[in-house]
């Protein structure tokens, strides 16, 4: 295995780790106490549970269960049910490794949504509506691992929250496969058709819906913003450290790769389970066990383009000016990468002045590349973690996401931000090499309580997680996130987002060397 593939496995595996954080802890769910509340759909009625100042209704499906002759097709609609449905419970996750999910899933039966409303939501008096699309570099995670009820009840929003399809079962391409390759985006927008059709019933506007994400789920977002499938699905949309400029080079940041890249994997990946050479492939991977498919994809997934979906890349399509034209909050986390370096130093990898050159070469192998960052990002002897930290980051999330803001910011009306909480709690238990800062998805605990479970939050930090929370749905409501009671948000600086600042973010704050990124290509 090389240098460059070991350390994103390594990377990966961290990912993985950190999701435990927020896995959706089982005695947390049936341990509700709450009353029956029962809403009809087109489906069928459905009964969820009634809290305080709040709803939920869990594991509702909004399309069939991708299975059989259905394994690797374009979603279908659900079919509709007698009687009254349970949703006092999220359904099992899309199959995936074990991580965010404890024990990991191998339930094919797994395209549902669930909806968090305020009280006072009703079709009389609907609401914004915000979708959220989970992280786990398209191949872990659950939309159920997202307590939206401090959101809905505070910003007086639905939220709907989606699981669709991972890994190779939701991107898989192979030669004359309808819908090679972008399954899993497919599905996000059967949901967002499901919410655009139901989600009146619930207290939701559908003529309000802002399309959200964070990591993959943020690249998504960039994905549907460029689907000409995706016209008229949503109206706003909010992008979480997931620019829509990564780069397949750039591995820690998601990114898509064109069909014809996609179809080779695939073509490998039917060879590795014994269907390369068999009469009818696709016939011969439906019959595959799910198991025997997870142990055999790369950890690595991505979205592939130049096909019906995802006509070009999202990057090339949104510098041509070929997207949606929505309002777009978008913003990163001031130490990205921070999680991963302190994840491949813990494996064993240490950055030191000695180890520095060959790890910047094994991710930037470009002739000249690697000399140029050890330069601009000299390690001195105690600080190789950080600073490999700060590559990683810089490289893979704060440009990118600058440049995605600029060709954005061009057409339609943009907030940017970044999250710079440097004690922010930490996503998973043990002490890192270094102070972590604000890495990778360390802004979610602010606006979800992940797994069910609200972090042990200082007081100031409460009051940042209020004051993001009213910003975000303020944002859904009317496409301004500012209101009288918030620090203001200006549209031509960048806010800083931390507890002893909200404000806009200055040099000393950023710090980051995109003037040389933009240099280096």
């Amino acid at each position: 295995m090389s240098m460059h593939r070991l350390l994103t496995a390594l990377g990966c595996a961290l990912t993985a780790v950190l999701a435990t954080a927020w896995s959706a802890a089982p005695p947390t769910w049936p341990a509700r106490q709450a009353a029956a509340t029962t809403v009809r759909t087109h489906g069928g009625l459905v009964r969820g549970a009634a809290h305080d100042g709040y709803r939920t209704f869990e594991g509702i499906p909004y399309a069939a269960p991708p299975i059989g002759r259905l394994r690797w097709a374009p979603p279908r609609p659900a079919a509709p049910w007698s009687g009254v449905r349970d949703a006092t419970r999220p359904a099992r996750a899309c199959p995936q490794p074990a991580g965010e999910v404890p024990g990991g899933s191998t339930d094919e039966d797994c395209l549902h949504l669930n909806i968090t409303t305020p009280d006072g939501a009703r079709p009389a008096h609907p609401r914004p509506v915000i979708v959220w699309l989970h992280g786990g570099g398209f191949t872990t995670g659950a939309g159920s691992s997202y307590d939206a009820h401090r959101m809905a009840v505070r910003g007086d929003v639905v939220v709907v929250t989606v699981d669709y399809r991972l890994g190779t079962l939701g991107f898989l391409a192979h030669s004359g496969l309808p819908g090679s390759g972008t399954f899993g985006l497919a599905d996000q927008q059967a949901a967002l058709r499901w919410v655009r059709a139901e989600i009146g019933a619930f207290g939701g506007d559908p003529h309000n819906v802002t399309l959200a994400g964070e990591s993959a789920g943020g690249y998504s977002v960039c994905a549907q913003l460029a689907s000409p499938a995706a016209t008229g699905l949503f109206d706003r949309a909010i992008i979480e450290s997931g620019p829509c400029t990564g780069r397949p080079d750039r591995p820690f940041a998601p990114s898509s790769v064109p069909l014809s890249t996609a179809r080779g994997a695939g073509a490998d990946f039917a060879a590795k389970v014994g269907c390369g050479s068999a009469r009818d492939v696709m016939a011969c991977l439906r019959r595959v066990r799910v198991s025997r498919l997870l142990a055999a994809q790369e950890t690595d997934q991505q979205p592939a383009y130049a096909t019906p979906l995802l006509p070009g890349d999202p990057a090339a399509a949104i510098a041509a000016g070929r997207f949606h034209r929505v309002p777009v909050l978008i913003g990163n986390n001031h130490d990205e990468g921070n999680g991963w370096a302190a994840g491949i130093v813990q494996a064993g990898h240490p950055v030191t002045p000695d180890t520095w050159p060959d790890v910047v070469a094994s991710f930037f192998p470009a002739p000249g590349q690697a000399k140029a960052i050890v330069r601009e990002y000299p390690v001195h002897r105690t600080d190789g973690g950080p600073v490999f930290g700060a590559v990683i980051g810089d490289a893979d999330f704060a440009c990118p996401t600058a440049h995605t803001g600029s060709l954005l910011a061009a057409q339609v009306p943009l907030w940017r931000y970044e999250f710079a909480d440097e004690h922010a709690p930490p996503l998973a238990s043990g002490t890192p090499p270094f102070p972590l800062g604000a890495p990778h998805a360390s802004e979610l605990p602010y606006l979800f309580d992940l797994g069910g479970r609200p972090r042990d939050l200082t007081a100031a930090q409460h009051r940042l997680a209020d004051t993001m929370i009213d910003y975000w749905t303020r944002f859904a409501r009317t496409a301004d996130p500012n209101n009288p009671s918030s620090p203001h948000w200006s549209r031509r600086t960048v806010l800083s987002l931390a507890p002893d600042h909200i404000g806009p973010a200055g040099r000393v704050r950023i710090r980051h060397h995109c003037a040389f990124w933009n240099g280096l290509g």
